[in-house]
């Protein structure tokens, strides 16, 4: 089979790349690349130059290709409108392009964010989708969009991860970092909010089962860790052993969270950037975010294999070879 994979390489989509390109199910693996290959350099792929919206470039691509694995997304941005335009827009295009080309076989990359957070119990994908943030509502309208446009005869598959860590995700890394320095920052009292979290490697995995379902229509699936939640607690008492040092918990009430990420996102503007800590990401932090795999266990023959325990050490060890703790 041939692939062709959309956000090749950021974070998640490099691990979905190599996984990819080492099974013999795939002999071609073709990667849409705007400028770098950063995690992809020295990597058996086909670069496909160019972005979403080179409906020409992506119609050119997907000429032969038997499926396709759309995890490009913008996850920061200041307004609504680049959300849509990254998140929404970019994905109709593709679907079109597919379907014009007779690609039946579809794998996009959602989030947990478009649903919103739970209350006590863990969302499964019935659950009424409720966003709290710009980035959840375009992935909302995302879900939208493909289920309107969806043909009678295409199989896609949307797939909600929730907070995905591992070897080269920046995001979560600034957590380790403050934590590094001594300082252990959480939300609440370290034991609620809970979330869910997901080992890079279990998401890519419970990915490309998914696209080994063929049955037309829209499936959704949640693909959460070995356990469907954690506690900032449970992360810290690992951290601190993989790592071999304390640090002081700081324990954040939601309004000082929200105040924090104002200022620093107000800073941060002076500068023309967005940071990773900014009001709307506050908005979610403070909240509960745990979600259901069952359904995914039971259709795709999901079965997360990597513990919290072995993920952070992975993860960790990972940030300390390539410097970055």
């Amino acid at each position: 089979m041939k692939a062709f994979v959309t956000g090749g390489t950021g974070f998640v989509g490099s691990h979905l790349v190599e996984a990819l390109i080492a099974d013999t199910n795939y002999s071609e693996v073709r990667c849409l690349v705007r400028t770098s290959d950063k995690w992809l350099t020295g990597l058996d792929f086909t670069k496909i130059k160019g972005d979403l919206f080179d409906l020409q470039a992506i119609g050119k691509a997907l000429e032969g290709v038997d499926v396709i694995f759309h995890n490009a997304a913008v996850l920061r941005a200041p307004s609504k409108k680049a959300f849509t335009r990254a998140n929404v827009e970019a994905t109709e295009n593709l679907i079109r392009i597919a379907q014009k080309k007779g690609i039946k076989n579809i794998v996009i990359t959602s989030s947990l964010a478009g649903v919103g957070p739970s209350s006590g119990i863990p969302l499964t994908e019935k659950a009424r989708m409720n966003p709290v943030s710009m980035y959840g509502e375009s992935k909302k309208e995302m879900e939208t969009i493909i289920h309107k446009i969806a043909g009678k005869s295409d199989s896609i598959k949307i797939i909600r991860p929730p907070a995905v860590y591992g070897p080269r995700e920046s995001d979560i890394y600034t957590f380790f970092k403050t934590f590094n320095t001594g300082i252990c920052p959480m939300v609440g009292d370290g034991n609620h909010p809970t979330l869910s979290l997901v080992y890079v490697s279990d998401l890519v995995n419970g990915i490309m089962l998914s696209a080994k379902k063929t049955d037309t229509g829209v499936h959704t699936y949640f693909l959460g860790g070995v356990e469907n939640e954690y506690s900032w607690n449970q992360i810290r008492k690992i951290t601190s052993i993989v790592m071999g040092k304390k640090a002081i918990p700081v324990k954040l009430k939601a309004d000082w969270v929200k105040k924090l990420a104002s200022v620093v996102e107000n800073a941060a503007s002076l500068f023309g950037k967005y940071p990773v800590l900014n009001k709307e990401k506050a908005n979610e932090m403070v909240l509960e975010w745990v979600c259901s795999s069952d359904k995914a266990r039971k259709e795709l023959g999901y079965d997360p294999e990597i513990t919290i325990q072995e993920g952070l050490s992975r993860t960790i060890r990972w940030y300390k070879k390539h410097n970055w703790l």
